[in-house]
């Protein structure tokens, strides 16, 4: 078994139905996919509380713990399977409610083999994209992305100071120094840029500087330190003391985490 793969979990009380779907989705995983079952909702909740499950198939209506409680229970979590119900003809009402707490799709009994595999394949690229989304969160900087140098209130002399920063991020550079190159007095400049840019300058570069970093960190092997120094910081210690209070992580977890979340997607 191959831990690195994906985890697909059929959760349905009916032995026939279960092991009907396993056995299809085996075929059809060839060794890509890790094939688990449960033939109840308390086990389920369990093994999903307790590991990583990247797609939920489950019976809608089972006894003590429905398909409806499991997709309940999963409320809040950071990391959802995408998840497909199976229901009889006669409990639609079922299927539409657990649409609304966030199902993917449903299937309705007797299965078709066709079908089953195709709202699979259709739910496995829906998570995949649920984590490209989660990885890309993780690496922008939404304040960054706020701040546009075209918008209309913004003058030339910050769209240049903008501009210097970005080419010279590895230098230590200051607010007086910018301001000069801008022929502008210090103090003025500094209200301008927060008036202009939304954020002062200082947390302005900060935040450039992290993002230059992050970008660095997932894209080549080079040590925490000589990243730190490319991006401006002429320590390891005070660029993880910024890194971390902008990121809630150190650089080398950052790192790890992005590492391990590409390979899931791989």
């Amino acid at each position: 078994m191959n831990l690195g793969n994906k985890t697909i979990l059929i959760v349905d009380d009916e032995p026939r139905t279960r092991q009907g779907i396993r056995q299809t989705l085996e075929v059809w995983a060839a060794g890509r996919y890790i094939i688990e079952t449960a033939d109840n909702g308390i086990d389920a909740r369990e093994r999903l509380r307790h590991g990583r499950v990247h797609l939920l198939i489950t019976d809608v209506r089972m006894p003590e713990v429905s398909g409806l409680d499991l997709i309940r229970s999963l409320k809040g979590e950071a990391r959802k399977p995408v998840i497909i119900v199976i229901s009889g003809y006669a409990e639609f009402e079922y299927v539409q409610q657990a649409l609304r707490l966030g199902a993917f799709n449903y299937l309705l009994k007797p299965l078709d083999k066709g079908e089953l595999l195709e709202v699979v394949e259709t739910a496995l690229k829906q998570e995949e994209e649920q984590q490209r989304h989660e990885k890309l969160e993780k690496l922008v900087d939404h304040k960054l992305m706020e701040i546009d140098p075209d918008t209309a209130g913004m003058g030339e002399p910050v769209k240049e100071a903008l501009a210097y920063v970005e080419q010279h991020l590895h230098e230590q550079l200051t607010l007086s120094e910018v301001a000069g190159l801008i022929h502008l007095n210090a103090s003025y400049f500094s209200v301008l840029f927060k008036e202009q840019v939304g954020v002062s300058f200082s947390e302005y570069l900060s935040r450039i500087r992290i993002q230059r970093a992050k970008e660095l960190l997932l894209q080549t092997r080079l040590p925490i330190g000589e990243i730190g120094e490319r991006v401006g910081y002429r320590t390891d210690k005070y660029f993880i003391k910024v890194f971390k209070s902008l990121e809630d992580i150190s650089p080398s977890r950052y790192r790890q985490q992005m590492k391990d979340e590409h390979s899931e997607i791989q």
